[in-house]
Formats: structure tokens, C-alpha cells, sequence
């Protein structure tokens, strides 16, 4: 469904993403980890065109979006919902208003259409009792589901999510982790998740992808990503404490 093949991009004289190919099959959740300044958001970003390659090709279905614009790039742009790391919510605008401003926005329908649509993603995340609240009024695992509402409230085919888990205690972590599984059964959407969290990843994600100095350097299932032999891996699972051995065997099995 999402293609990148050969993709480079160089960023302040740096290669950031240096030849890297990979697939997101259709309903599949697709993480992709590595440390900070790893290209996760970079890559991310590439999937809808806010940065295109300096080499190579992304491809959205049939669509080669890394040479798309004009009303071809928007229209292929509608697939997507996008929660941003922040969740960046409109200050001044409710949680209702937020999530409904996609709506208001980008369709002509009756503002009763709009209202029920907007409850029924409210509830879907659990924030039905909180759409008069402001974003200033939540927590920020509230304003992160906030936002998942507004990504998904025109129903898009793809959802990327860009350190969903960031900045949040174990708990509230683990109830996005369940909206995000959530998302793919229930909606049956594709999900690209971008985060620097294992826990998270080996919780949710149908594959596992990591990215070091600019390259793809695994892509594999879970249950193969823990036992890898690349060090780059084994590093990366030893700094947050998961073993080959250890409770997440036992949880994938």
C-alpha cells in the first residue's frame, strides 16, 4: 500500500535517510523505531509529502506522491489522518471544536452530521464527557486522544502517528497503545507509528522497522525482532531493559 524505494533525503549537508526501501502492507500497523536524530519523523513526514526525497520514490497505492502537487497531492493527501507528537490542538477551539474542525473544513456537511459524527469519535477515544473542555483543561494523554479523534473523524484508509507515547506516564502510554490496536480492528485503517518506545512497539505493531545512521538495518515481526542478531537491535532492546528471555517472549507467544 506504501512504498518507499531507494529514498534519500540529506538534511543540513547530513544523509538522513540514505537509500532506504521498504512496504506497509494494506492493515497492517507498521512501527518504526530508533534513537533520536535516527530520520523516524523524517521518514514520516515523507509518507505525505511534507518533505519530498532528494533521490528515489514514495509511492501511496498506484500514486507516486513524492511527484505529485496541485489538487493530485491533496487528493491523495485525503487518505491520511495525522496525529502530530504534540497533539496539536487549536488552543482557542473546544475538543469538540478540534476534532470537528476537519469537518467544518474540508466537507459541506449539515452541522447535524458534523455534531454526531464528532460525538461518535469523542466516545470512541473516551472523551464524550470532555468536548466543552478546552485543551488547556486536559491532561496531555487526553489532548494525545484529542487528537486521534480529529485524525480519524473523515474515516481516512491510513493513520500516521508520530511519538504517540511521548512524554506520557506508563499508563496513560499503554491506553494509546489500545486506542491505536483499536483503530486497526475496528476501522480496519493502516497504521504507520513513529515512536523510540519498544514496549509500545512490540505491543502494537504487526512489524517492527529500525532505522540507524540512515539505514533500514531490520524489518521483521516482533517475535524476529527481539531475537535479531543485528547489533544495532540487540543495543537498543538492552537499553529498556527487553530480553530474548524475558516477559515479552512470553506475551508475543
Amino acid at each position: 500500500m506504501i512504498r518507499f524505494d531507494k529514498v534519500t533525503k540529506i538534511l543540513n549537508g547530513k544523509p538522513v535517510l540514505d537509500g532506504i526501501s521498504f512496504e506497509v502492507e494494506k492493515g497492517e500497523v507498521f512501527v518504526i523505531v530508533g534513537s533520536s536524530g535516527a530520520g523516524k519523523s523524517v521518514t514520516l513526514k515523507h509518507v505525505v509529502r511534507l518533505l519530498t526525497p532528494d533521490d528515489g520514490q514514495v509511492c501511496v497505492g498506484d500514486d507516486v506522491i513524492s511527484e505529485a502537487s496541485g489538487h493530485k497531492l491533496e487528493h491523495i493527501r485525503e487518505r491520511f489522518g495525522y496525529l502530530f507528537q504534540g497533539g496539536a490542538l487549536i488552543a482557542w477551539l473546544s475538543v469538540a471544536e478540534n476534532v470537528a474542525l476537519p469537518l467544518r473544513e474540508k466537507t459541506n456537511l449539515p452541522e447535524s452530521e458534523i455534531q454526531g459524527t464528532t460525538q461518535e469519535m469523542l466516545k470512541l477515544v473516551g472523551l464524550q464527557d470532555d468536548a466543552e473542555k478546552f485543551p488547556s483543561e486536559i491532561s496531555g494523554g487526553m489532548r494525545k486522544r484529542a487528537g486521534l479523534a480529529r485524525a480519524i473523524v473523515r474515516k481516512p484508509e491510513i493513520i500516521l502517528y508520530d511519538e504517540p507515547t511521548s512524554g506520557l506516564d506508563p499508563v496513560t502510554s499503554r491506553t494509546i497503545d489500545s486506542l491505536i490496536s483499536s483503530m486497526q480492528k475496528e476501522l480496519g485503517v493502516t497504521s504507520i507509528v513513529v515512536t523510540h518506545d519498544l514496549h509500545s512497539a512490540l505491543s502494537i505493531g504487526t512489524r517492527i522497522a529500525m532505522l540507524h545512521g540512515g539505514k533500514m538495518v531490520e524489518v521483521s515481526t516482533p517475535e524476529e525482532f527481539i531475537k535479531s542478531s543485528n547489533q544495532e537491535v540487540q543495543a537498543f532492546l538492552d537499553a529498556q531493559f527487553i530480553t530474548k528471555e524475558g516477559s515479552w517472549e512470553r506475551n508475543l507467544k
